[in-house]
């Protein structure tokens, strides 16, 4: 039962991916409108002041603030799409098509039964408009639920076939057939079931908020600590997309969630000053300054002999992290081989959270500075107080690099560099740190280069070992019939893997950005569907 329920976790994990990839794209253009709309900005650069760029920003802004309004209907189809195991674009479609039937069929009971309230009068009824379709605001949640719904009817009846005259009713026809009833007898059902769970909801959001530095902190902890187990999101996200992140009216609109807060209030030129919902985001203190002070610290505890080694391996993953937020080949550098600094590293992610709560800053930089860059700068001081973001982080730079070089000392951990003779570092030798950038340039496996995926598959115990491929932003994710059989050696230093986690019959082998080339890359050489 464990190992099923772990199972079920890691391919909700996987689905979520899906829609919570998509929206941070939304953000980073939201902000982009905003630049050009930002008066601060158009008067220090008077060219830009003219109708075209002005209104470009405004449609922009205008155009993608909506997609925060229809989160349901997006985590629907996406997780529909990620936890289907064919068809997925069918499943995706089905999903559509369910949610349609879902949001009118509880609006016509609502109505039958007298529950609906009035239009003009929604805050604060539990009620709200999906769609233009009034029921019940059931938020992100709505979604999350059709979608498991959908790919649940979807795997199961998708390869039911009919004879003769009903022919064409099997596949996935027959799933919509079916899911229509189960639609509707839900939407029944969750009228009378829901308002419970908002009323829970709302409740533990406010328990949460009122614990203050606390519950931040353990969120901050929590979100790097399940790292491990690739269920990291599953913390944030409904921080992020929920009412648990905290409820807010902009321009005349409820939004809930921290990001949707934050999208709406960076797109709205009345907000003088971000709300502190906004700290549910701010986790880029680790990742832009922490986690380089930690690369510091574990360069001038290599042996030195080892020094021009490390410093080839440490310095673009440094880079990736600061740049682009991505952690991982920092992370597994040292979390099997010092557990102890990476319960350290999530506790000061942590602290460094309660740190910019504390100050008051609203600045965020959840994937490195490219996202600082964007979303800030363009909104000044006032909205924002981005220096002392930076003032922290500065601080945090150095209390990550003296934490990790005591304990380093202390305990004689074997980070990258210290290893035993004969021992190869953990996270890339200087061998790999060339395939590393090699692959930068092209030489990352992908449709037309079998000869990695070859290796990446025979490591992993051979095609007749894998039963299922998908991934995520930086892992390979897959499901094998034998998982004592995965060569880990020869991932690493043959294909530029950074770390194999391994739980029950789930591996994941972290490759960074570029996974979608080597996902490609095995899924053609299984003669696989890349979209199954």
């Amino acid at each position: 039962m464990k190992e099923k329920v772990m199972e079920g976790m890691q391919r909700f994990s996987k689905a979520m991916f899906i829609p919570v990839l998509i929206l941070p794209i939304a953000g980073i253009l939201i902000a982009l409108g905003n630049l050009f709309t930002n008066q601060r900005l158009l008067e220090t650069v008077s060219f830009l002041d003219n109708p075209i760029t002005t209104g470009f920003g405004s449609i922009l802004t205008g155009s993608l603030v909506s997609i925060l309004g229809n989160l349901g209907l997006i985590f629907s189809v996406g997780i529909a799409v990620g936890l289907a195991t064919k068809e997925k674009s069918v499943a995706g479609f089905t999903a559509l098509l369910g949610y349609l039937v879902f949001v009118n069929a509880m609006n016509k009971f609502m109505e039958l039964t007298g529950l609906l309230t009035e239009a003009e009068a929604l805050q604060g009824t539990g009620q709200t408009l999906v769609l233009g379709v009034q029921i019940l605001d059931m938020g992100v949640f709505l979604g999350i639920i059709l979608g498991i719904i959908t790919a649940i009817v979807h795997n199961k009846f998708v390869d039911t076939e009919f004879k003769g005259a009903f022919q064409i009713y099997g596949g996935s026809r027959f799933v919509f057939i079916v899911l229509i009833p189960v639609v509707v007898l839900l939407a029944i059902a969750l009228t009378y079931i829901w308002p419970f769970f908002q009323t829970g909801i709302n409740n533990l959001g406010a328990l949460i908020n009122h614990t203050g530095s606390f519950g931040i902190f353990l969120y901050g902890m929590l979100e790097r600590l399940l790292i491990p187990t690739g269920l990291h999101h599953l913390v944030y996200t409904p921080f992020l997309y929920t009412s648990l992140g905290g409820v807010a009216e902009v321009g005349g609109q409820v939004f809930e969630g921290a990001r949707n807060i934050y999208y709406a209030e960076i797109s709205d030129p009345s907000v003088t000053r971000l709300s502190e919902s906004v700290i549910w985001d701010a986790r880029g203190i680790a990742k832009m300054f922490g986690l380089i002070g930690a690369c510091l610290a574990m360069y001038h505890m290599a042996k030195p002999e080892n020094k021009a080694k490390v410093k080839a391996i440490l310095i673009p993953a440094a880079f990736t992290s600061f740049i682009a937020g991505v952690t991982e080949p920092i992370e597994f550098s040292f979390m099997f081989v010092a557990p102890l600094l990476f319960v350290v590293h999530a506790a000061l992610s942590g602290l460094s959270m309660v740190t910019l709560n504390l100050l008051d800053v609203r600045a965020i930089g959840p994937n490195g500075m490219i996202d600082f860059l964007l979303y800030n700068l363009p909104l000044g001081i006032e909205k924002t107080s981005w220096p002392l973001y930076i003032l922290v982080g500065l601080i945090f730079f150095g209390i990550y690099y003296v934490v990790f070089r005591f304990l380093i000392s202390k305990f004689n951990f074997k980070t990258i560099g210290r290893e035993d003779d004969g021992k190869e570092a953990k996270l890339y030798s200087k061998k790999e740190y060339k395939e590393s950038k090699a692959k930068s340039k092209d030489t990352v496996p992908s449709q037309g280069e079998p000869a990695m995926a070859s290796v990446i598959v025979e490591a992993l115990g051979g095609s007749d070992n894998i039963n299922t491929v998908t991934n995520c932003y930086t892992r390979l994710r897959l499901t094998l019939e034998e998982p004592d059989v995965v060569d880990e050696a020869t991932l690493k230093t043959q294909t530029g893997a950074s770390g194999v986690i391994i739980k029950d019959h789930n591996v994941q082998v972290v490759y960074g950005l570029q996974v979608s080339n080597v996902r490609k890359a095995v899924d053609n050489y299984l003669g696989r569907q890349v979209e199954e």
